[in-house]
């Protein structure tokens, strides 16, 4: 996938406990703003918590489970507040380890939630059906052989956090009313179709959310939920963030880092690698299916050491994503049948 470039971390101990696998402690990133991790299922989110004249505010929440809320409670407590004191909760996406738990906020504080409008569009009503009742038709359509998963197997894309409506939706490029903070959202669509990242205009810090990780690639998948090329989305976000006067990054996942443009230069390079890669087989395979393109493909994890519905949705769903913007750069065109097949355009 071609050679990576040095991410440096500026959280040490922070990237310490990601290497060993632990949940790192709060801590302070700069006067007045922490980070505070909350677990999940697998791993842990970092929200982070703005001092403000009255209280704090909250960039993320964390997962919809008591462990998660408790953990919350506890690190907040470590710097001196308690869940009353949350007066906003900032989401970058409406993805459950970030969204979870911001409606029990809310009851608790009366915090004000905010979200952008087509991530929002998620929690009132006038989003897509449930994604995962979709799956059987996006299967027959990527030609995946395995049986429909089990209702409930596998993911969070779907939960009753998603009905938890924002207070105030954000639009690109607004300054968020935050006393003593110049916090304004750049959305950044791809990771999810509302992701907006939070950039501290005075301090050069971005809350990156999943937008941009030092390590793990975020994932990009054709879901009901997205919109039609969410890979070429998610480029383009790549480079309305990548020249942004940022001397440290502040991810949802993992550690915080620097050299925000050699990260986004190093995501780009993988998923342009990604899509030479699928040329490629095309090539040699014309008419091959998107699970076929799927298990060809070199992936950081073996494919059969995860689970039957991981395979099929999220493996499936990241390279449909590559086709997309194939096509939609004229590279590589579709059968129109199910299951689609596809070659490479002449």
């Amino acid at each position: 996938m071609g050679k990576r470039r040095m991410v440096e971390q500026t959280g040490e101990i922070q990237y310490r406990h990601w290497q060993q696998k632990r949940i790192p402690p709060v801590e302070r990133v700069r006067d007045g703003l922490w980070s505070v991790p909350v677990p999940m299922p697998r791993g842990y989110l970092l929200a982070y918590a703005l001092e403000l004249p009255d209280g704090i505010a909250l960039v993320d929440a964390g997962w919809p489970s008591e462990k998660a809320w408790r953990a919350l409670v506890d690190g907040l407590a470590e710097i001196g507040f308690q869940p009353r004191h949350i007066r906003a909760v900032l989401a970058t996406h409406v993805h459950s380890d970030h969204y979870g738990l911001a409606g029990r906020i809310r009851e608790e504080s009366g915090a004000w939630l905010a979200m952008h409008p087509v991530d929002a569009a998620w929690g009132n009503g006038t989003g897509a059906a449930d994604p995962k009742k979709l799956w059987p038709e996006q299967r027959v359509r990527f030609g995946c052989p395995e049986p429909a998963p089990a209702p409930g197997d596998g993911g969070h894309e779907w939960q009753d956090v998603y009905r938890t409506r924002p207070d105030t939706q954000v639009e690109d490029g607004a300054l968020l009313d935050l006393p003593g903070w110049r916090l304004r959202a750049i959305w950044t669509p791809g990771h999810s179709p509302g992701h907006v990242c939070y950039h501290e205009e005075e301090l050069g810090l971005l809350l990156a959310g999943d937008h941009v990780l030092p390590k793990v690639t975020p994932h990009v998948r054709v879901t009901p939920m997205q919109r039609a090329n969410p890979l070429g989305d998610y480029l383009r976000s790549l480079a309305a963030v990548r020249d942004l006067p940022v001397d440290e990054v502040l991810p949802g996942h993992e550690y915080r880092f620097t050299s925000l443009r050699e990260r986004v230069d190093d995501l780009i390079d993988h998923h342009e690698a990604r899509l030479a890669e699928i040329e490629r087989h095309l090539t040699t395979f014309p008419g091959s299916t998107c699970w076929q393109l799927t298990r060809s493909l070199s992936w950081s994890a073996p494919l059969e050491s995860r689970s039957s519905s991981a395979r099929s949705r999220s493996a499936a769903r990241e390279t449909y994503a590559h086709l997309v913007l194939l096509a939609a750069r004229g590279r590589v065109e579709a059968s129109g049948e199910d299951p689609e097949r596809w070659w490479v355009r002449v």
